[in-house]
C-alpha cells in the first residue's frame, strides 16, 4: 500500500529515469551520421581526443553522447550490430550507477560495452563481472573486437592464471572476470608477500552482469582462501558408517526447511555405546562434530543435486545455475563426511587464511553498476546494501508470449506424467519445447521417460557441461526438445531456427581449424595474416549458408508458436523461474511457458502446500487430476516469498557479521600494506615497544607504596617478553611511580634498540623489521579468524539468555581484536629484539609443504576453500554452502632475503644471505639477546656442533 501511494505522490522512478535518459538518446542518434562518415582511423582516434578532453576538464557526462555514438558505430563495423535506443538507456543506468533491468534477449551484453568504454577512458580500470569463466573468456573476445576497434587494451580473470597474466589483465583498461576471480585476487593481494605479488589496481567501477544471481543468490556464500588443517580423516569413515545404523525421527530429527539435524537423547546413547565413549556431547566434542557432520552427509546433501561423484571426486552443483563447481568445497569438515558417504578418497580440512563476503567486497568499488532480468522484485535491497536503485528499461520490440496458469498435481509421478504429455503434443507440430529442472536426477528421469516414448531430446545438465553452448544455441530449432538444469545464467541465446554464428564456427572446428586461429577469425578485425584472412572469408560464407537456413527454419518455428517453456517445478527463488521462462519471446518473438507443480516437490511440501492437499482430498480428486484454483496459485506465490524472505533474512545475517570482520580487516590490511610499501617502520616497531612496557608496568608495578614495591616480578617479566637479563636492576627501578617505570623502561629498550640497530645497520635493520611485522601480522591474524570462527558457531546460544546473540559477537569479538594487537605488539617487539641476522650462502627459498612451519603460508596447490558449515561462518544457512576455488601465494620470499635465528627452537624463516656481521668474542654477551656470555650460549652449541 506505501509503496502505491508513493508512486502516486512522485511517480514511477524508472519511468522518469527512462523519460529522461531518451531525451540524451535524441543527441546520440543526431551523432550517428557523423560518425559513420569517419574512417576506421579517424573513428579509433576518438579515444584519444576523449581523453585529452578529459585531461582539459571536461567530465564523463560531458563526452557521454559522443562516446556512446562511437561505441555504437564501432559496433556495427566490427559486429554489424547496431545499439538499440533501450540498449543506450540501459548503458546511461549502468554509467549512472544503477540496476538495469532488461529482459533477457534484450542484449544485455552489448550494453554493457557503452558504459564500460566511457568510465575506461580516465584509465582507472572497467571490471566487467560475469557468473562464470565460459561467459567471461566469449564476452571478452565477442565484445573486445569494439574496444580493440577503439583503441583499448582488454583483460581477462578466469581461473587458472599466474600472477603475471592477472597483473597484465588488471592493468588493461577493461577487465571480463568472475565474481569469484575478482574477490579471491583480492585476498590473495592483502597475503602477498611482497608489492611485487599485486595484481589489482584500487577498484574503480564494476558492470555486475546477471546481478541479482551474484549480488543477491551468492551473497550468502562469503570468499574464503584456505589452508591444509591437521586432522585425522579415518573418523570420517568411521561415522559415515555409524550413521548409517541410526533411523531417522528415533535416532535423530531433520528439519530440511533450515537444513539442520539434531540427535535424540536416545541416538546420543547409541553412539556413544557404539564409540565407548561416556560423554559425547561435553567431554567428546571433536568426535560429537564427526557426527553431526556425517548425519548432515546422509540427509541434508544428495547426490545428483547437490553435488555428483566424477572421477573419484565430490564436486558441488551450483543450486542456482546447476553448474560444477570445481575446486570448490565445503568446509568445517563437511565436505569430507560427504567424501566418506561416498566412498571415495578425503581431502584434508582446511583452516580459513582469509575471507571477505559478496557485499562487502563489491561494495568497495568506487562506483558499481548491474543488469539483469529480473531485478525488481529486490529493489529494496539493493537500495539498502549496494546503494543502486532498479531502473526497468523497456524492451526494444513488444513482448508477447503467452504465460499459461500453472497446473497443480497431487504426485511428482502424475506430474511427470502429464509433462510427458506436453512435450509429445507440441513436438508433433515441431514446436521447439525447453524444458526445466531443478536437479540433475530428475532431468535423467524426464529424459528416460521420453526416450520411452520415442522423443529425440538434448540433455543439459551439469554432467554434460562440456556442451553447454552447443546445446543451448540449438533449443530454438525445429522440433528440438531441451531439457536443462537450473537455465539461470546459461548466457547463450536461443534464436528461433537457430544460431547461425554458432553452427559456422562448429563447423570450422569440425574441419580441424585450431580454436585460437578461429577466435580469431571470427573477431572481425583487420589481420595482415593470410591465414586469418582466408579464414575469415570462409567463415563468413559458412555463416551466410547457415543464416539463411536458420531464417528459414524460424518462419517454421514462429507459425508453430515460438519456443515453448515447461517448468516441472517451482523454484524457491521466483527470480529462477522469471529467468527460465524468460527465455522464450525475446525480441519479439513468439513463445509460451507454463510451470507443473505437485504438492510432493519440496517448495510445497515444506513451505505451504498443507491447504492445497486438504483441498484436494476433500475433492477427492485423483493423483492424475490437475488442479487449477485461485487458492493454488496464491499458495505456491505464498511459498516462494517465504523462501525468499529466508533468504534476505541469511543475507543480512551474512552482512551483519561480516561487518564487525570487516572494520578489523581493513585495519589489519592497511598496515600490510604500509609494511609491502616499504614505509619506515622505525616508528612503528618503536611504538609497539612502547605499548608492550607500559602493559608490563601496568600489570607488575606498585598500586600504592613504590618504595614498599618488589620489582623483581616486572624484572622477570620483562626479561620473558624481551628485555636481556642483567639490564634491569632492582635498585634502578625502586621507589619509581607506575609512569616513572614506563619511561625508564622505554628509554632503555630504545638505548638496546638503538645499539642494535648501530650493530646490524639501519638498512637490514629496516628489512628485520618489515619481514617480523608482515610475518606476526599474518600468523596473528589467521588464529584470530579461526577465534572468531569459534565464537560465531556457539554465538547463538546467547539468546537462551536473553542477550542479542549479534551485540554479544560485537563486543567479544572487539575485545579479541584488542588482545590480537596486543599480540602482535608483543611478539614483534621479541623478535626485533631476539632474532639475529647471520651470514648464509644464497639459495633460493624452499616452498612450504603443507604442516610445514607453523604459520607458514601453503604454497599453491594442496588447497581446499569452502564456507563453513551449520553456524561456523557468519549468517550461513545450516548444512553449510560451497566456498569459492583459489589459489594461494607461494611460499615467503623477500627481494633481499636474510635469514633470522633466534637461538635453538626458532621458527623456520626465508633463507637468503645476509651482509657479514662482526666476529663474536667468547666472552662477548651472545647475539640472541639472552644476556649470557657467548661461550656459554650459543657459542657452546656451535662448539658441540663442530
Amino acid at each position: 500500500m506505501f509503496a502505491t501511494l508513493k508512486k502516486l505522490i512522485v511517480g514511477d522512478v524508472s519511468e522518469k529515469t527512462v523519460r529522461r535518459h531518451m531525451q540524451t538518446v535524441a543527441r546520440i542518434n543526431a551523432l550517428e551520421p557523423e560518425f559513420e562518415r569517419l574512417t576506421d582511423a579517424q573513428l579509433a582516434h576518438k579515444t584519444v581526443e576523449f581523453r585529452q578532453r578529459l585531461e582539459s576538464g571536461e567530465s564523463l557526462d560531458d563526452l557521454l553522447p559522443e562516446a556512446f555514438a562511437a561505441v555504437r558505430e564501432a559496433a556495427k563495423r566490427t559486429l554489424g550490430q547496431r545499439h538499440f535506443d533501450v540498449q543506450l538507456v540501459g548503458g546511461m543506468v549502468l554509467h549512472e550507477g544503477n540496476v538495469a533491468e532488461m529482459k533477457t534477449g534484450e542484449g544485455k551484453t552489448l550494453v554493457a560495452t557503452l558504459p564500460a568504454y566511457l568510465n575506461a577512458l580516465p584509465g582507472q580500470g572497467v571490471h566487467v563481472v560475469t557468473v562464470n569463466d565460459y561467459l567471461a573468456r566469449r564476452d571478452a573476445e565477442w565484445m573486445g573486437q569494439i574496444y580493440k576497434f577503439l583503441g583499448l587494451r582488454v583483460g581477462l580473470i578466469v581461473h587458472g592464471l599466474n600472477p603475471a597474466q592477472r597483473r597484465e589483465s588488471y592493468q588493461a583498461d577493461i577487465t571480463y572476470g568472475t565474481n569469484n576471480e575478482f574477490g579471491f585476487d583480492y585476498l590473495r593481494d592483502n597475503m602477498a608477500i611482497s608489492l611485487n605479488d599485486l595484481v589489482q589496481r584500487p577498484l574503480n567501477y564494476a558492470i555486475v552482469d546477471e546481478a541479482d544471481s551474484i549480488l543477491i543468490d551468492e551473497a550468502r556464500t562469503p570468499l574464503i582462501i584456505s589452508g591444509p588443517a591437521e586432522k585425522p580423516t579415518e573418523l570420517y569413515y568411521t561415522f559415515a558408517k555409524l550413521v548409517t545404523r541410526l533411523q531417522r525421527d528415533v535416532d535423530y530429527t531433520v528439519d530440511e526447511k533450515e537444513r539442520r539435524v539434531a540427535p535424540t537423547e536416545e541416538g546420543i546413547a547409541k553412539v556413544e555405546k557404539m564409540l565407548n565413549v561416556k560423554n559425547l556431547v561435553d567431554e567428546n566434542a571433536e568426535l560429537y562434530h564427526y557426527f553431526l557432520n556425517a548425519l548432515k552427509a546422509k540427509e541434508l546433501f544428495h547426490r545428483d543435486r547437490d553435488y555428483v561423484v566424477k572421477d573419484g571426486q565430490v564436486i558441488i552443483v551450483d543450486e542456482f545455475t546447476g553448474r560444477l563447481m570445481f575446486g570448490r568445497r565445503w568446509s568445517d569438515g563437511l565436505h569430507q563426511a560427504v567424501e566418506a558417504k561416498e566412498g571415495v578418497k578425503i581431502e584434508r580440512e582446511t583452516l580459513t587464511l582469509a575471507t571477505i563476503t559478496i557485499q562487502n567486497y563489491f561494495r568497495m568499488y568506487r562506483k558499481l553498476a548491474g543488469m539483469t532480468g529480473t531485478a525488481k522484485t529486490e529493489e529494496q535491497e539493493f537500495r539498502q546494501i549496494y546503494g543502486m536503485d532498479v531502473i526497468v528499461v523497456p524492451t526494444n520490440k513488444p513482448m508477447i508470449r503467452k504465460d499459461l496458469p500453472d497446473v497443480v498435481y497431487k504426485t511428482v509421478r502424475a506430474k511427470f506424467n502429464a509433462v510427458v504429455e506436453e512435450i509429445v503434443e507440441r513436438h508433433k507440430t515441431g514446436q521447439p519445447v525447453l524444458v526445466g529442472t531443478v536437479s540433475i536426477e530428475k532431468s535423467e528421469m524426464l529424459s528416460e521417460m521420453l526416450k520411452r516414448r520415442g522423443i529425440p531430446h538434448q540433455v543439459l545438465n551439469a554432467k554434460y557441461h562440456e556442451k553447454e553452448a552447443e546445446i543451448v544455441a540449438q533449443a530454438g530449432r525445429f522440433g528440438a526438445v531441451t531439457i536443462a538444469t537450473n537455465m539461470a545464467g546459461r548466457g547463450t541465446d536461443i534464436l528461433l531456427g537457430g544460431n547461425p554464428a554458432f553452427m559456422a564456427r562448429d563447423r570450422l572446428r569440425r574441419e580441424g581449424y585450431d580454436a585460437g586461429l578461429i577466435a580469431r577469425a571470427t573477431e572481425g578485425l583487420p589481420s595482415d595474416d593470410p591465414e586469418i584472412r582466408k579464414l575469415q572469408e570462409l567463415y563468413r560464407s559458412y555463416y551466410e549458408e547457415f543464416k539463411k537456413q536458420c531464417d528459414a527454419e524460424a518462419e517454421k518455428v514462429k507459425a508453430a508458436g515460438g519456443l515453448h517453456i515447461i517448468g516441472t517445478e517451482r523454484h524457491e527463488a521466483r527470480r529462477i523461474d522469471n529467468q527460465l521462462r524468460g527465455r522464450a519471446g525475446r525480441q519479439g518473438d513468439p513463445g509460451s511457458s507454463r510451470f507443473y507443480v505437485a504438492l510432493e516437490d519440496d517448495l510445497m511440501r515444506l513451505f505451504g502446500g498443507e491447504m492445497v492437499a486438504s483441498l484436494m482430498e476433500k475433492l477427492g480428486l485423483e493423483e492424475d487430476v490437475p488442479i487449477d484454483h485461485p487458492m493454488v496459485s496464491r499458495a505456491i506465490e505464498n511459498a516462494q516469498k517465504k523462501v525468499e524472505a529466508r533468504n534476505f533474512e541469511i543475507r543480512k545475517h551474512v552482512l551483519q557479521y561480516d561487518q564487525v570482520l570487516n572494520e578489523q580487516r581493513d585495519l589489519i590490511y592497511k598496515q600490510r600494506r604500509q609494511v609491502l610499501r616499504g614505509e619506515n617502520l622505525r616508528e612503528s616497531a618503536l611504538d609497539a615497544i612502547h605499548k608492550v612496557c607500559e602493559r608490563l608496568v601496568q600489570h607488575y608495578g606498585p598500586e600504592t607504596h613504590p618504595e614498599e614495591w618488589d620489582p623483581q616480578p616486572l624484572i622477570d617479566a620483562a626479561h620473558e617478553a624481551f628485555f636481556p637479563a642483567g639490564v634491569l636492576k632492582p635498585e634502578d627501578l625502586r621507589g619509581l611511580r607506575k609512569p616513572e617505570l614506563a619511561e625508564r623502561l622505554k628509554a632503555v629498550a630504545e638505548e638496546l634498540y638503538a645499539a642494535k640497530e648501530a650493530r646490524i645497520g639501519p638498512e637490514l635493520m629496516r628489512e628485520l623489521e618489515r619481514a617480523v611485522f608482515l610475518r606476526t601480522v599474518d600468523e596473528k591474524w589467521i588464529e584470530h579468524l579461526t577465534a572468531m570462527d569459534d565464537l560465531r558457531e556457539g554465538i547463538g546460544l546467547r539468546a537462551y539468555a536473553q542477550r542479542d546473540p549479534l551485540i554479544e559477537y560485537k563486543l567479544e569479538g572487539m575485545d579479541m581484536f584488542n588482545a590480537m594487537i596486543e599480540s602482535i605488539q608483543e611478539t614483534v617487539a621479541q623478535h626485533l629484539f631476539r632474532l639475529e641476522i647471520v651470514r648464509q650462502e644464497v639459495h633460493p627459498a624452499p616452498s612450504v609443504a603443507p604442516g610445514g612451519a607453523p604459520g607458514a603460508v601453503p604454497g599453491a596447490g594442496g588447497v581446499a576453500t569452502g564456507a563453513p558449515g551449520e553456524a561456523a561462518g557468519p549468517g550461513l544457512p545450516a548444512g553449510g554452502r560451497p566456498g569459492r576455488p583459489v589459489a594461494l601465494p607461494p611460499a615467503l620470499e623477500f627481494k633481499r632475503r636474510v635469514t633470522f635465528e633466534s637461538g635453538p627452537g626458532a621458527e623456520a624463516r626465508p633463507q637468503a644471505p645476509a651482509r657479514a656481521a662482526k666476529a663474536v668474542g667468547r666472552n662477548d654477551p651472545c647475539p640472541c639477546g639472552s644476556g649470557k656470555k657467548y661461550k656459554k650460549c650459543c657459542g657452546r652449541t656451535a662448539a658441540q656442533g663442530a
